[in-house]
């Protein structure tokens, strides 16, 4: 592992709150929770005074008011967020040579050689302190020499703190803390290393790889490295993808209501995967409809941040109600999301049923097992021509029978 390296992970700080902060000053100090408003909805973000109480990010939202009754709940506002997301970006991108956006409010950024001129942990503080002064917002960071030391240093920092870790210190300063501490420990993991007795990064490091290997497979090796303090992962160059899309052209023009609606639904539920398998999220839909004598109609709606079918489907059949002229034949149906961001569930909570999210989470993994068109909604089985896409790695098209228009 090279130990020369300056990896910097900067993270703001409650993000959804702190936008709503900056919008309405009064909510200062007061416990929020932001999220689907119904009890069956989850919280997206809450704030350090309702942490307090045991509320945390994707706590169904009836378990969270129990928790905490007196919290002011907001819905969220993703347009607000995201102009302060890329905001901070810009002021990011600025400032450094090499950064990577891994989600709406997190970044890595690569400082080495920066030493020999500035100093990182001089440069990377005085960023810090730029973003908070042009943009209003706190944020965090760690400085170590790779992303996984970084990542858990910044979670120390906060809130709206730094903390740099010197090179040779990773072990010692990683040995005290909860293995959850450690990314990609998720709460299944979590059980698995209590019940073996895990609890304590330290345990790990003091474990022998191939125990741990024995027990957790690949995983636990990974885990094992990064209790050790060891990643050699790169930072990409970080390029935001505005959109993704599909068309179906129709071999014979139609007017098959029940299948028109089928093949949008099936082309949403494909684009919807490939953005959880992108592990992006889309704020604005777009449904094309194409009419045999070439007249094209297109009509955009925005939404909250989602990757989830039930939130997509609703919204792409909403615009087909609205352009669909059922005097005349289709020859083209097209469907098309756009400002993407980087970002996983956590972000897409404001309206998420966790039975939802489960669901989604089952079925993806059994595309991925076998197949995109393994698993398929009943109303999508019309679309019987998509093949295997994955628009953030550059895989063939899904949809096209045939493009004559």
């Amino acid at each position: 592992m090279d130990k020369n390296r300056s990896i910097v992970h900067m993270d703001l700080d409650t993000f959804f709150v702190s936008c709503e902060r900056k919008r309405d000053s009064k909510l200062n100090g007061k416990p929020i929770l932001i999220g689907g408003t119904s009890d069956r909805g989850v919280v997206a973000s809450c704030s350090y005074e309702a942490r307090k109480f045991g509320v945390y990010s994707a706590m169904p939202m009836r378990m969270a008011r129990q928790l905490c009754p007196e919290a002011i709940i907001l819905r969220g506002d993703s347009g607000l967020y995201t102009e302060y997301s890329a905001e901070v970006t810009d002021v990011i991108k600025e400032s450094v040579p090499l950064y990577e956006k891994t989600s709406i409010d997190e970044f890595y950024i690569d400082l080495t050689g920066m030493d020999k001129f500035f100093g990182c942990h001089k440069l990377a503080s005085e960023l810090r302190q730029r973003i908070i002064k042009e943009t209003g917002l706190p944020i965090s960071f760690g400085l170590s020499l790779n992303k996984t030391v970084s990542k858990i240093a910044t979670g120390e920092a906060k809130p709206n703190n730094e903390l740099r870790i010197a090179s040779g210190t990773e072990k010692p300063f990683l040995a005290p803390l909860s293995v959850k501490k450690i990314p990609m420990v998720g709460s299944v993991t979590y059980k698995s290393l209590c019940d073996l007795g895990i609890k304590q990064i330290k345990t790990v490091q003091e474990m022998p790889m191939e125990l741990i290997y024995k027990v957790l497979g690949k995983n636990g090796l990974t885990i094992w490295n990064k209790a050790n303090g060891i990643d050699n992962s790169p930072v990409i160059q970080y390029h935001e993808r505005k959109s993704i899309s599909t068309e179906r052209t129709f071999d014979k023009d139609t007017i098959d209501v029940a299948m028109l609606k089928g093949i949008v639904i099936a082309m949403t539920e494909n684009l919807a995967y490939q953005l959880r398998r992108g592990n992006k999220l889309t704020a604005c839909v777009t449904f094309k409809i194409r009419y045999s004598d070439f007249q094209t109609y297109t009509q955009q709606q925005h939404i909250p941040y989602s990757c989830m079918d039930h939130s997509l489907i609703p919204t792409v059949l909403n615009l087909f109600e609205k352009l669909y002229n059922r005097r005349l034949l289709v020859r083209l149906v097209g469907v098309k999301f756009s400002h993407l961001v980087e970002g996983g569930h956590q972000v897409n909570l404001f309206e998420d049923d966790t039975k939802y999210l489960n669901l989604s989470s089952a079925i993806d993994r059994m595309r991925e097992r076998y197949g995109d068109r393994a698993v398929i909604s009943a109303a999508g089985m019309e679309a019987k021509t998509i093949s295997r896409w994955n628009p953030f790695t550059g895989e063939p098209p899904p949809l096209l029978a045939n493009r004559r228009s």
